[in-house]
Parts: C-alpha cells; sequence; structure tokens
C-alpha cells in the first residue's frame, strides 16, 4: 500500500492537495487545499480569483512566509504568515469534510483535526477562508 494512502487508512481520513501559488508579479501569494485526487489547473482558479494569472510560489517565498519547504506546506504554517500576506482558498469538496490530515511543517509527520478545529485555528491565525469550486474534469 501506498504511504499516503496507509496513512489515510489509519487516520480515517483523506490528505488533500496543499498549493503555495502566488500572481505574476509575486506580491499575492494563495495557499489552495483541494482533494487530493482532483487535477489541478491554474486557469480555473485565477478567474474566479480574478487573477490574471498564477503560478507555483518559489521556494524562497514558501521558506520565509511559511517557514517550510516543498512537499511540506500545509495551512498549519499560516501560524507564521503574521501579516496575512497569504490568502487561503478551499476547494468547496473539502467544506463538509469531518477530518483535516495535514503536514505540520514537514511531510515525515502527518496530524488529524477536527474540520472544525482546523476552522478555529484557521481564525486565531487572523485567516479567513474563501471557498471556490474546480473542475473535476477538463473539457480541451
Amino acid at each position: 500500500m501506498e504511504d499516503g494512502l496507509l496513512i489515510e487508512s489509519v487516520l480515517g481520513g483523506k490528505i488533500p492537495k496543499n498549493l503555495f501559488l502566488t500572481n505574476r508579479q509575486q506580491t499575492d501569494f494563495y495557499l489552495l487545499l483541494m482533494p487530493g485526487d482532483k487535477p489541478f489547473k491554474t486557469k480555473f482558479l485565477s478567474s474566479q480569483l480574478g487573477v490574471a494569472r498564477l503560478s507555483f510560489a518559489g521556494e524562497e517565498a514558501m521558506k520565509s512566509l511559511l517557514h517550510t519547504i516543498p512537499g511540506s506546506v500545509s495551512p498549519l504554517e499560516l501560524l507564521f504568515d503574521t501579516d496575512q500576506k497569504i490568502r487561503l482558498i478551499i476547494d468547496d469538496e473539502l467544506r463538509g469534510s469531518a477530518v483535516f490530515c495535514g503536514h505540520p511543517g514537514l511531510s515525515t509527520s502527518t496530524v488529524k483535526l477536527s474540520w472544525a478545529d482546523l476552522l478555529k485555528y484557521l481564525e486565531a491565525t487572523g485567516h479567513e477562508v474563501t471557498y471556490v469550486t474546480l473542475p473535476r474534469q477538463f473539457d480541451e
């Protein structure tokens, strides 16, 4: 069994995909949470946020803003974003989740929180959630 699936079966919850994104000018940053098995194309998120072009933020921005490294980012690191430079975006499919499973700073560990506790945590960090609806299938 793949490590991620084993962890999900032990914790009893799915680990979402966490993507750290930025605009072209690298002045605005976004943390997107979406189902781990859902494909992602920036154009669908860009249009919903009214941002001309999104791309993946660089490692340096991740280190300075979230104090973590690629592959380990999660909303738990928003604790370090004390100036609220990062906008939290969550795909609507996760809204009804009972639990959140994610990495607390490094991908070598995974924690499980109730979704309600995650939302309380995010509120305590000063981050509001913007919900979006991203497609599962794309018409090319």
